[in-house]
């Protein structure tokens, strides 16, 4: 509203711009779902590196394929990552001590269940502040096994102080929590110490701890603890163990969500397909998901193992497909198929099954997307297709880049468009919103993301009369129709040869 005039001068006045930019979101977040040896349980956790996973959640463990994932993913260029640690509840998993007795007696559990709280120690003195106040003491607590030490100087036992002993514990430790009823009492005699004991690595995980437990999407647990988390694009579960597969109920869930969140399920493939004609049966059966938001590569890699002495194991692929893949956007750009020689896969030792051309060839038109030994450049991802990419259903959603490069550009203009919710709905509203998406899209084409070799043949935005009736506005509805033209992966490259004959004649 421009000011109120009242006396003859000059009025200056501050004219909003129409310009909202709209900010891509990013393509290659990757969230894993596993067991793991330590950490929080049920919680979505961002990484951005092997080593924050090491320090958080322990690192690699014989019992579970997380952090060799987690491994693989870095190893590959992963940037981000987003893991949940699950957990399959057993007796006494969580390991706890009491220092001191009865109604002195201040309980301390170890912050996440497993074997490695029985390795924590504590110790209270007094060397406090304010010696008049007998409820002030100093806590240490000790990680034996990593040699992490977190001291909580001037804690109290009064439920009135602002350092009560059990809230300080929940906000700053990551190694213990408080547990029991605050002492009454201080210690008789300091200093005092105690030894954690109990605690153990819970049962082999299964769906009930990933998505079938009760009220798993309600309490965000297990997979749905990633609602918890602004955003991730890419999914992998790896399976519990080398020799095994998740859960078909497992894997039906996690398509259903990925393709709410617009992300996509890097699969593994089954344990089952121990050669190229299993795989072929595999492929074809009509169980095998055939979503647009799922990709799924084979066969499974042999990498050297830094727990039994380098020796060779067969790992599932999905961590280090995701690696390459988040190293190909941040290279190329999420319209770039994460394939091809420059695709190489990091850390690989062979493959569990050599693949031949013809063998290749027989797994592409079913929608598995192979990975090869190629003379000079090694071990490299050899296909770029959903699993909805299989010839006989002709889908426009055949190519893996191609549906990505679409579910970026859902996500970055639902959210860059928010600012439009509640704005007058007339010809000025639909007109920023030419604007601001055109700018967006135009940018992108200008860094190839699209095919065409001019503006107008590479995308359009609409939203005007046409899109949005007086019947829409008078139902509060704006209509934006965005169309891009994409990038299509040179998936077959056909050189043609001919011998010219000998030609004669004169000048």
């Amino acid at each position: 509203m421009p000011q109120t005039l009242t006396f003859p001068g000059v009025y200056i006045e501050e004219v909003p711009s129409a310009v909202r930019p709209i900010t891509g979101v990013a393509t290659s977040i990757t969230a894993f779902i596993g067991r793991a040896l330590r950490g929080p349980v049920d919680q979505a956790v961002t990484i951005t590196s092997y080593g924050d996973f090491e320090r958080i959640f322990g690192g690699l463990w014989l019992d579970s394929n997380l952090g060799y994932a987690v491994q693989d993913f870095y190893r590959n260029g992963g940037s981000t990552a987003v893991v949940v640690r699950v957990h399959k509840t057993k007796t006494n998993d969580s390991a706890s001590m009491t220092l001191g007795s009865g109604t002195r007696a201040v309980g301390l559990v170890a912050a996440s269940p497993g074997a490695w709280g029985a390795k924590l120690t504590a110790r209270i003195d007094n060397d406090v502040s304010n010696t008049s106040d007998t409820s002030l003491f100093n806590l240490t607590v000790t990680d034996t096994a990593t040699g992490k030490v977190e001291v909580f100087r001037n804690v109290s036992f009064g439920t009135a102080s602002a350092r009560r002993v059990d809230l300080v514990l929940a906000a700053e430790s990551s190694l213990v929590r408080f547990s029991g009823s605050l002492p009454t009492q201080p210690q008789s005699s300091f200093p005092v110490t105690a030894t954690a004991s109990n605690g153990n690595d819970g049962d082999a995980v299964d769906q009930s701890v990933i998505t079938t437990g009760t009220n798993f999407r309600a309490d965000k647990r297990g997979l749905y603890a990633l609602e918890n988390t602004d955003l991730f694009n890419l999914v992998v579960i790896p399976p519990y163990t080398n020799t095994g597969d998740i859960e078909a109920q497992v894997l039906s869930d996690t398509i259903s969500y990925v393709e709410e969140k617009r992300a996509v399920l890097i699969m593994d493939p089954p344990a089952g397909w121990s050669s190229v004609a299993n795989a072929v049966t595999g492929a074809k059966a009509a169980a095998f998901t055939s979503s647009k938001n799922v990709a799924t590569y084979f066969p499974r890699i042999n990498e050297p193992d830094a727990l039994r002495d380098g020796q060779l194991a067969t790992r599932a692929p999905a961590g280090a497909i995701a690696g390459v893949i988040a190293r190909t956007d941040a290279t190329r750009g999420v319209w770039k198929a994460p394939a091809g020689l420059d695709a190489t896969l990091g850390g690989v030792a062979s493959l569990s099954i050599p693949l031949s051309d013809p063998e290749i060839g027989q797994l592409n038109p079913l929608g598995v997307n192979c990975l090869r030994a190629a003379p000079a450049a090694g071990h490299v991802v050899w296909g770029a297709r959903t699993r909805a990419g299989a010839d006989r259903l002709a889908s426009e959603w055949k190519y893996l880049p191609v549906r990505r490069t679409a579910l970026f550009l859902e996500e970055s203009l639902f959210r860059g468009t928010q600012w439009v919710v509640f704005e007058p709905n007339d010809a000025p509203l639909w007109a920023q919103i030419r604007l601001n998406v055109g700018a967006f899209m135009n940018n992108l084409f200008r860094q190839g993301a699209f095919a065409g070799t001019t503006p107008r043949e590479a995308f359009f935005v609409k939203c005007d009369a046409e899109t949005t009736t007086q019947d829409d506005v008078n139902l509060g509805i704006v209509n934006i129709v965005v169309g891009f033209a994409p990038l299509k992966p040179a998936e077959f490259v056909v050189i043609r040869l001919q011998q010219l004959a000998g030609q004669t004649g004169s000048a």
